[in-house]
């Protein structure tokens, strides 16, 4: 018994350190460890989640088939709906922590940035390559910088938004186009399409819509979020119902209502800008 009692306290000093590091790691409380474990790590499995899809992604986009490009943007779709998920997941049951924040930005910069960059320089510029065209390797040229601008702008917001958040005034408004619209769009358009472009032309202004998205996300314009819809909450009936129409339009229609729902986005953001100044300069204008 007086040995016992003489481990004990010992014991208690090794489990310290231990309760210490799992504290850091945002597991506060010596209670239900397995239980607060569990919870902790359900946000980052949807990170990992969305991970994996980015990385199908970009292997798919790799084989170059119309097929595989097909299935790579629906990977960047599924993986835009688990960086949903991660982000609701973790406010509904109050586990964000500063290293679940950090491992959701990494993988989005696969997900959002270096996946859909591949796969808009292959269906884009890639046909082109097979052929004669003396303009083939200019525009080549052209799209890898696009794409790599496309890929530092991704970084460049996620890292801002990291620093700054939201835009002032609550949960209303992102800053800047999020990476996962931009991707969406890119994603959208490929899966709406199919067929890999075989005209210059349309190559030209593939690009120009993909330096138009950097663009966005670097920007400071902003965009509706939908971070406060509530979601947890009771919800009325007729808001049931259009959620489950939307969702069954997705699922039969998915070409059609996916770039239909992209475009809106993209084009809500610049719309609301552009109220936003005409309603300053009236404002300032003297009577």
């Amino acid at each position: 018994m007086t040995e016992a009692r003489e481990l004990s306290p010992m014991k208690l000093k090794d489990d310290k350190p231990k309760d210490e590091e799992q504290q850091a790691f945002g597991f506060v409380g010596p209670a239900n460890h397995r239980l607060r474990r569990g919870v902790y790590l359900l946000p980052s499995a949807f990170t990992v989640a969305n991970l994996l899809c980015g990385y199908y992604a970009v292997l798919a986009t790799l084989k170059g088939a119309p097929t595989d490009l097909d299935n790579a943007s629906r990977a960047i779709g599924f993986a835009i709906l688990f960086d949903a998920f991660d982000g609701f997941v973790a406010r509904a049951t109050h586990t964000n922590t500063e290293f679940g924040k950090q491992f959701d930005s990494l993988a989005d910069v696969v997900s959002f940035g270096i996946a859909p960059s591949i796969l808009a320089f292959t269906w884009g510029v890639q046909a082109l390559l097979a052929g004669d065209l003396p303009q083939s390797h200019h525009i080549s040229q052209l799209a890898w910088l696009v794409s790599l601008a496309f890929v530092i702008c991704c970084a460049w917001r996620l890292a801002r938004f990291n620093v700054h958040g939201m835009a002032p005034g609550g949960l209303k408004y992102f800053v800047g186009m999020p990476c996962p619209a931009a991707a969406g769009m890119i994603a959208a358009t490929v899966h709406f399409w199919k067929d890999p472009l075989d005209d210059w032309r349309w190559s030209i202004a593939w690009l120009a819509l993909v330096l138009a998205l950097a663009a966005l996300m670097s920007s400071t314009i902003r965009y509706p979020s939908f971070k406060g819809f509530p979601i947890g909450k009771r919800l009325h009936s007729v808001t049931i119902v259009i959620v489950a129409i939307a969702v069954w339009a997705i699922v039969v229609y998915s070409e059609q209502v996916l770039i239909l729902i992209a475009t809106s986005y993209m084009v809500t953001g610049l719309t609301l800008h552009v109220v936003r100044l005409v309603r300053r300069r009236l404002a300032v204008r003297p009577a």
